[in-house]
């Protein structure tokens, strides 16, 4: 479980999630997580399928699988060490109920994160108190949707460019389209923005995409919309009560 931390790697190659700069900054943000190299780093992977084929009888199945990442590649990425925790099974798939099956989870993931939990290690003999962090979440766009919360169809449907896309509707499907949005990401001397022939004809890109949101920045929005959800709740059982009573 100590692999992460002491093998090593050629310069600019990456083989394992630990060589990625993403990893070298949590162990950054989070020094005294990072001293223990017996802490596990996880992996969550959410996805769906139709096990009685595309054609059968409507059914849904959705494995939610854990993977710790503490270990070497040729190991990590094999079934053994790779951890069914729940399988969510329906006619249809969760959408945004997904919350409520994931919720025990979520609970022993902060549990591990906060206080974790008395551990034996048998190679060292010895006891000590092992911590938990969740890395990186692996799925595709639809799961990716429901797990975050976030709605990846639609004019909002870029999970980067938020509220500040450049989406628009096709003619004649009537269909968002996000054909030619992203050449603002690419520096500002790259050829494509001057590019009007090989994307939308005669259209120059002139906006820069604004920085990403931080973790901090994510937090507070989703405060926001969640105090408006909960005042529309209040709103809509007064209503409901003013109904009842007279």
């Amino acid at each position: 479980m100590t692999w992460h931390a002491s093998h090593l790697t050629e310069e600019d190659s990456i083989c394992h999630p630990s060589d990625a700069e993403a990893w070298r900054h949590f162990d950054r943000t989070h020094p005294n997580f990072a001293l223990e190299p017996r802490n596990v780093r996880l992996g969550l992977c959410i996805d769906g399928f139709a096990p009685h084929g595309q054609y059968g009888r409507t059914y849904s199945c959705w494995p939610v699988i854990i993977t710790p990442y503490n270990l070497s590649p040729r190991m990590c990425m094999k079934s053994d060490y790779m951890f069914l925790m729940m399988v969510i099974p329906g006619l249809s798939n969760p959408k945004r109920l997904i919350d409520v099956y994931l919720e025990p989870l979520i609970y022993e993931l902060l549990q591990l994160w906060h206080v974790g939990v008395r551990t034996h290690d048998h190679a060292m003999n010895q006891a000590f108190m092992m911590r938990a962090a969740l890395m990186c979440t692996v799925n595709d766009l639809p799961a990716y949707g429901m797990a975050s919360g976030w709605s990846t169809a639609g004019i909002m449907g870029c999970p980067i460019c938020m509220d500040d896309t450049r989406v628009f509707y096709l003619q004649h499907g009537r269909k968002a389209c996000y054909f030619d949005c992203h050449k603002r990401f690419l520096p500002q001397d790259h050829p494509y923005w001057r590019n009007k022939k090989d994307f939308i004809k005669n259209r120059q890109e002139r906006y820069i995409a604004r920085p990403r949101l931080t973790g901090e920045e994510i937090r507070v929005r989703g405060e926001e919309y969640s105090s408006v959800m909960f005042m529309m709740l209040n709103w809509i059982l007064c209503l409901y009560c003013s109904q009842l009573f007279f």
